[in-house]
């Protein structure tokens, strides 16, 4: 089995999505001696947000004389593509920023969002082409919004990946959450325990 790891913190060891990210992969690994896992700091090494010049190249995919730089983040994109469709797993460290996610992590949505590769469009709209993997998505939040209407509605972190996952054609996705984790520390030791909770429940073998 082979696991996508992506984290999109640039906090570091501070960052609890990254800490998250790791307990997950950790917890795979002990349920796959085996398992095949690519690493991908997207803070540390973001792609380029798409500009006039990359997306002729990268979303409409104009080939015709492709500068060195064109060509360079043409590569990249296909390779960051590539890494996401043959992964059986995908882990997705996700801090909610500014009710949103961090912009790295939305750079590599940017790349992997390709038509003819993760999705297509048909006379009766659009079909996903990356299902079949499963997806778990480590989030973290300062604040509480998963308790009240008027809360969630402020959620387009989480809601947001759900629905790129689920326009690739994906539907298994979990959400690992912490949350509250800037309300203090009893509120924060609480999240991290229930999140540990929900991680150590994530790779039993399925009942028969």
């Amino acid at each position: 089995m082979s696991l996508l790891h992506l984290d999109s913190s640039p906090l570091g060891n501070e960052s609890v999505s990254r800490q998250l990210t790791a307990r997950i992969v950790a917890a795979a690994r002990k349920a796959d001696p085996g398992l095949q896992v690519v690493y991908r700091d997207l803070a540390a090494s973001a792609p380029d947000h798409l500009t006039a010049e990359l997306l002729q190249v990268v979303k409409f995919r104009d080939l015709d004389q492709l500068s060195p730089r064109q060509r360079q983040e043409l590569e990249l994109t296909d390779r960051l593509v590539e890494e996401f469709l043959a992964a059986d797993v995908v882990v997705i460290g996700a801090p909610m920023y500014n009710f949103s996610v961090p912009t790295q992590l939305k750079s590599w949505i940017d790349r992997v969002a390709q038509a003819g590769r993760t999705f297509r469009y048909t006379e009766q709209g659009p079909v996903g082409l990356a299902g079949g993997k499963r997806v778990i998505i480590a989030s973290s939040r300062g604040g509480i919004y998963s308790t009240s209407p008027a809360a969630d509605a402020l959620d387009h972190q989480e809601a947001y990946l759900r629905t790129v996952l689920g326009f690739f054609g994906i539907t298994d996705v979990t959400v690992v959450r912490a949350e509250g984790v800037a309300m203090g520390p009893g509120p924060k030791s609480a999240a991290l325990a229930s999140a540990q909770t929900a991680i150590d429940g994530l790779f039993l073998p399925a009942a028969v």
